[in-house]
């Protein structure tokens, strides 16, 4: 199947060394009562993150051997869990903005998303039950809706991002993909830090709908889908309550925009002075445009977040939730590009936790995502409400 949806990396001798891996997790754990709570588990890494054994190539052209680095943290939790690597997903170069040769697996003439597009595929194609993703600004909840899965970025700083290859540090963070609320479950626990599962709440969360020019930002057919989504929350007795927010979002997204290009211009500086031509144009481009980008520039827009942090927060006092559109429409036509991820803009800027299920599906037979969004820090809440909203759209 990945002949058709390359999702993965190619690696020589994946066979040989995924069997090494079983036998070995089996030796270190021969009783079934003492196994972790991933034991066997096959997972999907997206080729940013630093992984012992494979090189780190992150889409690039770039040599793996400048790339390299010790294995990243969430690596180490994931096999102390009991999981196997199952090998490294395609990511866009560098995880900024050219895609890679992944598929749809809905359908291949469209785009799966980005930049964890082989994350989102290779569970989407049922290859893997779990898959690392990291989302920027919208590199998770994006690729798994378009692929119809499940995703889940936490609270930034949540799980430790040692040995992954920086977009914009200030933004990056990693989560997972997996078909399903209750597949995200354990390895959600098993990587973030100081995680206290809830047990199921005894009420529905008041769901917030962020009315304004930020909603606006999603396609007719995304918004009438989402009106029914709504109905749906209502009818099986979730309190929705419209907000008007983000009166200025256009002011939010240049923000976002000049601190991320800075922090990519800054992450590239010595590799892209060293291989600048063998970067992709559009990475190039993004590098291009944060050098033009002045230090009072990038500190101006730091007290704009801090600023537009604060105005959220104060937003979400009379809520639980936001949900969401999880992007702007389905999956477009064509891989030269991976999608718009400005329905994920305003959340990954404030650093919030934030939660995709699938939604059913647009006209054109491709699936749709409704994303739900808690305060920073109160992810364990957004997990264990996830599961009533999930069962509401659930309709195999």
């Amino acid at each position: 199947m990945d002949r058709d949806i390359q999702a993965f990396v190619p690696e020589p001798g994946r066979a040989e060394r995924l069997a090494a891996e079983t036998a070995a997790i089996a030796a270190r754990w021969p009783e079934p009562a003492d196994r972790p709570p991933l034991y066997g588990v096959q997972v999907g890494i997206k080729d940013i993150i630093h992984v012992d054994g494979l090189p780190t190539r992150a889409g690039s052209a770039l040599p793996p051997d400048v790339l390299a680095g010790p294995q990243a943290a969430v690596v180490d939790r994931l096999r102390a869990a009991g999981a196997v690597v199952a090998g490294k997903t395609v990511t866009a170069e560098f995880a900024v903005l050219a895609p890679g040769p992944t598929r749809n697996p809905r359908n291949p003439e469209h785009t799966p998303g980005g930049s964890s597009s082989g994350s989102a595929a290779a569970v989407a194609a049922g290859m893997i039950p779990l898959a690392v993703g990291t989302q920027t600004v919208g590199s998770m909840i994006r690729p798994a809706a378009y692929c119809g899965v499940a995703a889940f970025k936490p609270t930034y700083g949540r799980i430790p991002v040692d040995g992954v290859i920086a977009n914009a540090p200030s933004f990056d963070t990693l989560g997972v993909f997996a078909a399903d609320v209750a597949g995200l479950a354990p390895a959600v626990a098993a990587l973030c830090d100081i995680w206290r599962p809830l047990r199921p709440p005894a009420r529905l969360p008041l769901l917030g709908i962020p009315e304004g020019p930020y909603l606006r930002c999603a396609e007719p057919e995304a918004l009438d889908a989402f009106a029914v989504h709504t109905d749906r929350l209502r009818a099986a007795g979730y309190p929705v309550l419209p907000v008007p927010v983000m009166a200025d979002f256009e002011r939010i997204r240049a923000q976002l925009f000049t601190m991320n290009r800075y922090e990519v211009a800054r992450t590239h500086a010595d590799w892209f002075a060293r291989y600048g031509e063998r970067y992709r144009p559009e990475t190039a481009r993004a590098i291009a445009q944060g050098r033009s980008i002045t230090e009072l520039e990038y500190v101006r827009a730091q007290r704009e977040r801090v600023a537009f942090r604060d105005r959220l927060d104060e937003a979400m006092a009379s809520i639980d939730l936001w949900i969401t559109p999880s992007a702007t429409g389905p999956a477009p036509r064509g891989l030269a590009t991976t999608g718009s991820s400005v329905m994920c803009l305003p959340w990954s800027n404030a650093g919030l936790p934030s939660l995709t299920v699938p939604a059913g599906l647009a006209a054109n037979g491709l699936p749709l995502g409704v994303q739900c969004v808690a305060a920073p820090g109160r992810d364990e809440e957004l997990m264990a409400w996830a599961p009533g909203v999930e069962a509401v759209f659930h309709t195999r």
